[in-house]
């Protein structure tokens, strides 16, 4: 009996990035979607510690205040206010194709690159209000 074996001589996910697939802005902004919703919780961590901390006493609001009002503080929510944004804008894109809209390919990438730069843009806004 012969066997029908099929040579296959590329990978068969498209995880091999590289020859064999073409990073897409659209697979960027679902990955970076992710991203922000699960870093959005190093920022929410920060902000609990610091309400915690106040309730607890005055001493430990004050390490507490001197860890939040620092650098990294500054970075920590800094990039959360970004992830916010981008977070938002993102879910706007994703009821916009749920509602059938903007599929073709063009479209799609015109969207990523708008909630990309619309998340800065609303972000230097965000800092230089509050």
């Amino acid at each position: 009996m012969a066997e029908n074996k099929r040579v296959v001589e590329r990978p068969l996910s498209p995880f091999m990035i590289g020859p064999y697939y073409r990073v897409q802005l659209t697979s960027v902004t679902s990955i970076l979607t992710r991203i922000t919703g699960n870093g959005l919780i190093v920022g929410v961590m920060l902000a609990v510690w610091w309400l915690f901390a106040a309730a607890v006493s005055p001493e430990y609001f004050a390490v507490a205040n001197r860890v939040a009002t620092s650098w990294f503080g500054d970075l920590v929510f800094t990039c959360s206010a970004w992830a916010v944004w981008y977070h938002y804008l993102s879910g706007l894109r994703h009821l916009y194709f749920d509602a059938g809209h903007g599929l073709e390919i063009a479209i799609a990438e015109k969207l990523g690159w708008g909630i990309i730069a619309g998340s800065f843009l609303f972000t230097i806004i965000t800092i230089l209000i509050v």
